[in-house]
């Protein structure tokens, strides 16, 4: 069971009340972004404002009828509303206006459904769907009621609404499962990658900003990307070697937005804990959006929702050629880099960043001249193997001298192997 919309667009009223007791209130803007996304036509965007919603049509009577006369004038063939929507409200609404009436969680849950494309990321959405539609069910079936006792009358003990709620709860417990078998495989993955020793490094960041373009930058992958939101929804890890550091794994995961329904955070939890497992979070915001301020502190909630908050990060402003900027890494009084400005789509700064993510992960780099004794030739392999050989000099009692460069663990490994004090063989390291 997995539910798509008609590819071609339907025309929509949109509707958008500022209501008063909401202290984060929703961007029309993003809303409309949001209804191009899923492939719908806006005709026109009714607004308002309320101090609080009217508990039977969310909106009051006058502004009923204003959408219903828009309704018919635009041949609309949907209303939706840039706000939560209770299920009765739903449900008195679309018996008002005689057309489909979807909040902003089904529009979101919509474009989801859309973008899925690996058998996971299918799973996630229909979970979410099937919770988002187990309160909802009772709309397709006011016309049922408890079938009569007596003879020739007696039905079989439910009725069509319970019926359908059973087999909804059985597929939901079905993908449940099914998703908890992902996130074990994920989580061997990362254990291999965290025995092997190879850090991982996570894109987050409000849905648009840019993460799969720079995906792509960094990883010369051909993952899809538009200009539009929620482009990405299914995971991408790829393997990446970074200059002075060795290979870390990047992943580009999707994308927040405000006010990101809880039934999805809980179905892409799978998905999400990717970048809650990571050694390193960039963010990456969009800093020509008039929004930016707001969108960063967004993605700071859901970062705190799926128990990220603590990670370390790296802020990266993208799309700088919107602002006639020019790459550059901001520095704290420390010297460590905050903040990376680049554009990704014009590929410019892309070697900053990859600077600052060789200094974040590479605090415990080792960097000096290591001299070796003729009998040591497997030591000198062995770093050599490691690509941790710099440069390789000879002095004049034809001893070798490395330059080394490579994480403390590796070379603590490696001498380890060679039944050497690690300490020890650090404290003889030359400066380079």
């Amino acid at each position: 069971m997995f539910f798509e919309r008609p590819d071609s667009g339907e025309r929509a009223v949109l509707v958008h009340l500022d209501l008063r007791h909401e202290s984060e209130r929703e961007d029309p803007r993003e809303f409309e972004e949001l209804v191009l996304s899923a492939g719908a036509d806006p005709v026109v965007l009714i607004g308002g404002q309320r101090s609080s919603p009217n508990p039977r049509f969310f909106v009051g009577s006058g502004k009923l009828e204003e959408i219903r006369t828009q309704v018919s004038l635009q041949d609309a063939e949907i209303v939706l509303f840039n706000h939560a929507l209770s299920p009765s409200q739903e449900r008195n609404l679309e018996a008002e206006l005689k057309c489909r009436v979807l909040d902003r969680t089904g529009l979101i849950l919509d474009i989801f459904a859309q973008r899925a494309r690996t058998h996971e990321g299918k799973l996630q959405v229909e979970l979410a769907q099937l919770q988002h539609m187990s309160t909802r069910l009772v709309r397709g079936w006011t016309h049922l009621e408890r079938q009569k006792g007596g003879i020739g009358l007696r039905g079989p003990g439910e009725t069509q609404l319970e019926t359908d709620r059973r087999l909804l709860r059985a597929r939901i417990k079905s993908i449940t499962k099914r998703l908890d078998k992902v996130r074990r495989q994920r989580d061997q993955g990362r254990r291999a990658r965290s025995r092997a020793e190879i850090p991982t490094v996570s894109l987050v960041g409000y849905t648009n900003a840019g993460k799969s373009t720079l995906f792509n930058s960094m990883t010369e992958s051909e993952v899809y990307a538009a200009d539009q939101l929620f482009a990405t929804l299914d995971p991408t890890l790829r393997r990446l070697s970074i200059a002075d550091f060795g290979p870390i794994v990047l992943a580009d995961t999707v994308g927040f937005i405000r006010h990101l329904p809880h039934k999805l955070v809980e179905a892409f939890r799978a998905t999400l804990e990717e970048a809650a497992q990571s050694d390193l979070l960039v963010h990456v915001i969009d800093c020509a959006d008039e929004e930016r301020a707001d969108n960063i502190a967004q993605v700071e909630i859901v970062l705190k929702e799926i128990g990220a908050d603590s990670i370390p990060r790296l802020e990266v402003f993208n799309k700088i050629d919107l602002l006639e900027a020019e790459p550059r890494i901001d520095r704290d009084q420390d010297g460590i880099p905050r903040r990376v400005w680049l554009s990704a789509q014009q590929s410019r700064g892309i070697p900053l960043l990859t600077e600052a993510l060789a200094e974040w992960l590479g605090d415990d780099l080792v960097h000096g001249r290591l001299t070796l004794a003729a009998d040591q030739g497997r030591l000198r392999a062995a770093f050599y193997e490691q690509n941790a050989v710099v440069n390789e000099n000879y002095n004049d009692q034809g001893l070798s001298e490395l330059e080394l460069r490579l994480p403390k663990s590796d070379f603590c490994r490696i001498v380890s192997a060679q039944a050497l004090d690690p300490e020890l063989m650090l404290a003889t390291l030359a400066k380079a």
